[in-house]
């Protein structure tokens, strides 16, 4: 199995059509990233939760999953499920972001992702994010859209349950959803780290990739 290193990583952008999306689609991933690199600039964007409950909720869980990081984050509030009819505001925000950092990663949906609002930012990100490699992050659901992804990140063992722990703890609103919970979280790990071959891992697909094997 081919690995390849982010080489000096000091800004990542991450991205979320909704509080919760981050942590639960590449929790583990920042996690580890955060963890091996302090003072990390991370720059969040969420298009919907902004001002109640959801936010303080992703304000807290974000700082948790960034230990030591630069945390910047901006929640918006667009309405959840509505994307498609608010793409100028979504647009706007995305662009506001692009114009504030230059980042070495990026973190956000899958374009093929099923769910409207997800997709949509998506193939915002590809379009204003040109030249930076994008990560799309996987979030199971009842569409069962989740495919078989080019790229992973190996999570150990207690950065998985650390994961899990920190989604159990940093968003109540979310407990009473069927699919929001510790066997969902840790058998898709499980199933990824197989791919892997690690213990545990979190996927992500990759639109677009431009190689230097010559540096």
């Amino acid at each position: 199995m081919i690995r390849l290193g982010a080489g000096s990583l000091e800004r990542v952008v991450a991205v979320g059509a909704h509080c919760d999306d981050i942590a639960i689609g590449a929790g583990g991933t920042l996690l580890t990233l955060c963890s091996a690199r302090p003072g990390v600039r991370v720059d969040v964007l969420v298009l919907s939760g902004g001002g109640g409950e959801r936010e303080q909720e992703e304000r807290s869980a974000l700082a948790a999953f960034c230990p030591g990081a630069d945390l910047r984050v901006t929640v918006h509030k667009l309405p959840d499920g509505r994307l498609p009819a608010h793409w100028d505001e979504a647009k706007a925000a995305v662009e506001e972001l692009r114009a504030g950092t230059e980042p070495d990663l990026v973190l956000a949906p899958r374009t093929d992702d099923a769910h409207q609002d997800h997709r949509g930012l998506a193939r915002l990100m590809t379009t204003a994010f040109r030249d930076h490699l994008v990560l799309g992050y996987e979030i199971v659901k009842w569409d069962g859209d989740l495919g078989r992804p080019p790229a992973y990140q190996p999570l150990s063992p207690e950065t998985a349950e650390e994961k899990v722990r920190l989604l159990e703890e940093h968003y109540p609103s979310q407990r009473h959803r069927p699919w929001y919970d510790r066997e969902a979280f840790l058998g898709l790990a499980r199933i990824r780290g197989i791919e892997c071959n690690a213990r545990y891992a979190e996927a992500f697909a990759v639109t677009k990739l431009t190689l230097n094997l010559g540096g």
